[in-house]
């Protein structure tokens, strides 16, 4: 890294200074809060502190596990392994506002390497947001403390659409989001200096779309909904051609990252909670596998991963999303998942994030438990939670279940 976390944080009154030249205000760090967290003292030494990723299969061995092949051992990765559960992310999520830490390459690529020095995960995930690209279509975003993501830009109808950009390959990347080259390029390095694989990931357009439409978080989503039943009745295209236009500057972003050296990708349809099964099959999924498709068709041999948070009651329309790994929520136990999507699906996940909070032996048999309803140890399943790790999660927690998915060695084996 160019500088110490201790230097970073002395330097907190001038953060601007890190912010990407040219760039907006909300990248400028107000006056820090008389409320923040006291962080002088905190000092990381980033040491590594696990003793995995020594094996020489664990480079690509989450990689192998994503295309559906048989490893040798379930690799193990968790959604939100980068965050606000780790004193050391804490020290930087109190100081600085969310999108400069997102986009000031040498934050993003501490926040991305923290989790894996401490516990030794088999991928490092990019330190990032669903949102980041949309400003390539001309959609400005806010993250507002206490609030969480805010849209500005109004799409309401066909015209609003017509009025966006459009996004037809992978340049407009470099020129609008040029922070994601040197975060993906600094971290691909690390990733192969570490023994471990590096994992890009994207927003499904479904959820994209729904966020703007919103405007922000929402509980019934009603405005989106109104659209997409407007467009059943053939009364507006709205719906269709914004999933549409998403879909394409999705499935080039994603081409993006790998090009940048993302080695997997996952695509997070945060939003399935608010997705009936039809409303599922007629609009979230073409645009999903639309962007797929145009990763696949450029990158055939990078496995691409599908999450869709809330949509454990239409896996089986899933099936065919055209991805190599279907990501299950908690909601679902593992093994009816796997009688639902066929023996031939990789799957991904799901232990319950809230058994983070259980005790030591708790956590370890929830991860003995996960894997034999997968299949076993390496049978085309990649342990992660149904979730994301949640705020508060103990830090020895994490470390309790990634050194079990590693011991496991199976049922017969114990």
């Amino acid at each position: 890294m160019k500088f110490s976390l201790v230097a970073l944080l002395a330097a907190a009154p001038r953060a601007s200074a890190f912010a990407p030249q040219g760039a907006p205000s909300h990248l400028l760090s107000p006056s820090l809060s008389a409320s923040a967290a006291p962080v002088e003292d905190y000092v990381d030494a980033k040491l590594t502190e696990h003793s995995h990723c020594t094996e020489p299969g664990d480079r690509d061995i989450l990689v192998r596990a994503a295309r559906g092949e048989v490893t040798e051992r379930t690799p193990v990765w968790l959604c939100r392994q980068a965050g606000r559960y780790m004193e050391a992310f804490r020290a930087y999520s109190t100081r600085y506002p969310f999108r400069e830490r997102s986009e000031t390459p040498e934050m993003a690529v501490e926040l991305s390497l923290q989790c894996h020095r401490k516990y030794g995960m088999d991928g490092i995930i990019m330190f990032s947001d669903i949102l980041t690209p949309l400003p390539t279509l001309g959609i400005d975003f806010d993250v507002v403390p206490g609030i969480g993501p805010v849209i500005s830009t109004e799409v309401a109808s066909e015209s609003d659409v017509e009025a966006l950009g459009s996004v037809e390959g992978v340049e407009a990347f470099d020129e609008k989001l040029p922070f994601i080259r040197e975060i993906l390029g600094d971290l691909s390095r690390e990733a192969e200096e570490k023994n471990t694989a590096l994992i890009g990931f994207v927003g499904s357009p479904f959820t994209l779309a729904a966020y703007t439409i919103e405007g922000k978080s929402s509980k019934h989503c009603l405005a989106t909904k109104k659209l997409m039943m407007e467009a059943a009745r053939g009364e507006t295209a709205t719906m269709d051609l914004f999933l549409d236009k998403i879909a394409t500057m999705i499935g080039h972003y994603a081409c993006h990252q790998i090009e940048c050296g993302a080695q997997v990708i996952q695509f997070f349809e945060s939003w399935a909670h608010q997705l009936s099964p039809k409303h599922f099959n007629d609009f979230a999924k073409p645009a999903a596998q639309k962007a797929i498709a145009i990763v696949k068709e450029k990158h055939p041999d990078v496995p691409v991963i599908y999450f869709a948070n809330g949509g454990s009651s239409y896996l089986e329309l899933q099936r065919d999303m055209g991805a190599d790994m279907i990501a299950v929520d908690w909601s679902v136990d593992m093994a009816e998942a796997r009688r639902i999507l066929g023996p031939d699906v990789a799957v991904s996940g799901n232990i319950d994030p809230t058994v983070l909070f259980g005790s030591k032996e708790q956590i370890e048999q929830a991860v003995r438990d996960c894997i034999d309803k997968a299949g076993g140890p390496g049978n085309r399943h990649l342990l992660n939670l149904g979730h994301g790790v949640m705020q508060g999660t103990p830090e020895e927690a994490v470390g309790w279940l990634v050194d079990e998915a590693k011991r496991y060695t199976g049922k017969q084996a114990e």
